[in-house]
């Protein structure tokens, strides 16, 4: 029986729910007058229910299709702007335990070389990061008890924020690893992480237990529950994801609309996060193997109805997709990118090792992303003021909520791009930089966080650094 307030995976995320919520959105994909009254809902901006979104994405009428992408449009620019936060993945270690058949990390596979970096080894990854121009990482790591315990991930974690190299520092770790106890997250939670992250992969239990048939992650249920444990364990924010083209995707939008509608339930906010990736190619993993890939309009459609179903929360898209779609579907809902990113552990202080996760479709550098950023529109942002300002779970939502902002966010941005553009950017970079950031400077609401932050780009031009409202 579906129950959002559950704490048992399947009634939260009950099968019968969602085959019921695909029947109701396949019947009226053409209903005019119930997705316009659900479109018109949506305008309020307090989001959508799973049943309600499921059936803008199903929707076939065009007209109505351009509302939606106009509305998550609109969405997207009033409660985030035009601000777009970098980060990158930082790979510890490929050592897994689990069959998981989409990844090369998978344990059968015998001759994907396996490494565990030592601390010696995370500081040298560390400084070539900080030398980017990153601030915010995403580390990841596969699941070995033997070879990645807990103790490890705290070990690392206390290593990467201790490391001052020039004028760089790490100022917020987000940690992706597998499913883990209550106590564990506490430990995750006290060494100070930001978001924790973990891709569900596919909601569809049958589909789940045979992509997963070996290893802890087969259990569907104690992995569907994690993000409970997190935030039983202090966690406020949890990052959410499915990878697409491993089961339909009407099925696992409706899942993750009932996770988040969940966590809102019981928790009191949603995901600080969601992510999209898609599957690509990686050493012995061929996608074209997975007959549920979807193409580029429905992965922007996605987007578009994500952002109108979960306006506060932050959208997540890594180098796995190209330059031209991630250029798309910014518009609709993104606020976050990776940039510059190495999927192979090691990968940033060493050539290539051929021990990547999966192939990387942007290959850019992080200083070439940022001019692309610019000359977009949008303002580059390496901002983490609101979590080391203690605005995480609830409070970060109730700030968002009311559209706080552009008085905060926005000249955090353009303080931590001004940063940027002073220790690490190209010649031209610095020059489109710094006119982005006076023209931007004036659209910060409040004439007096206006002058603050004036003043505060002129400390950072003679040296001073991390300011923040």
């Amino acid at each position: 029986m579906y129950n959002p307030k559950s704490l048992k995976a399947e009634e939260f995320i009950s099968h019968e729910e969602i085959l019921s919520t695909l029947q109701f959105a396949e019947q009226n994909a053409r209903n005019r007058a119930m997705i316009v009254a659900v479109l018109e809902k949506a305008k309020q901006h307090n989001g959508l229910t799973h049943s309600e979104a499921s059936l803008l994405l199903a929707c076939e009428l065009p007209d109505l299709n351009e509302q939606l992408f106009s509305l998550a449009e609109q969405i997207k620019q009033e409660y985030y702007g035009n601000r777009i936060v970098l980060f990158a993945p930082l790979y510890l270690s490929n050592y897994c335990v689990n069959g998981c058949t989409y990844c090369p990390y998978h344990a059968k596979n015998k001759h994907i070389p396996r490494i565990k970096l030592t601390q010696e080894q995370i500081k040298k990854e560390v400084i070539a990061l900080q030398d980017m121009g990153h601030k915010r990482l995403a580390i990841e790591l596969g699941e070995d008890p033997v070879h990645n315990p807990i103790e490890y991930v705290l070990e690392s974690l206390k290593t990467i924020y201790s490391i001052r190299h020039k004028n760089g520092a790490i100022r917020r770790v987000n940690v992706n690893i597998a499913a883990t106890t209550v106590e564990n997250y506490r430990k995750l939670h006290e060494a100070g992480i930001g978001t924790y992250i973990l891709f569900q992969e596919t909601y569809n239990k049958e589909a789940y237990e045979q992509l997963h048939p070996t290893g802890p992650k087969h259990n569907y249920a104690y992995h569907t529950e994690a993000m409970d444990r997190a935030m039983q364990g202090g966690i406020d924010d949890v990052g959410l994801g499915v990878l697409f083209g491993l089961s339909t995707y009407r099925y696992e939008f409706a899942g993750l609309l009932m996770h988040a509608e969940h966590l809102e339930a019981v928790h009191g906010v949603g995901p600080h996060t969601i992510s999209f990736p898609r599957i690509k190619h990686a050493d012995d993993i061929d996608p074209n193997a997975f007959s549920n890939a979807i193409d580029d309009d429905i992965f922007a459609k996605i987007i578009a109805c994500t952002r109108i179903a979960v306006p506060y929360t932050g959208m997540i898209i890594s180098t796995r997709e190209s330059k031209e779609t991630r250029e798309r579907v910014l518009k609709y809902g993104i606020s976050q990118i990776s940039g510059g990113s190495r999927t192979s552990v090691g990968g940033y202080a060493e050539e290539n090792n051929g021990s990547e996760q999966f192939d990387v479709s942007d290959n850019r550098t992080l200083d070439e992303v940022i001019r692309w950023l610019m000359k977009c529109g949008y303002i580059p942002s390496f901002c983490t003021a609101c979590y080391r300002a203690g605005r995480t779970g609830d409070r970060f939502m109730e700030f968002c909520k009311n559209k706080q902002i552009s008085n905060f966010c926005q000249p955090n941005a353009l303080l931590t791009l001004q940063e940027y553009l002073e220790d690490y950017a190209s010649p031209r970079t610095k020059e489109i930089g710094e006119e982005l950031i006076e023209h931007e400077l004036y659209s910060v609401p409040s004439a007096h966080r206006q002058e603050i932050c004036r003043n505060w780009l002129i400390d950072i031009r003679h040296g001073k650094r991390d300011f923040r409202f």
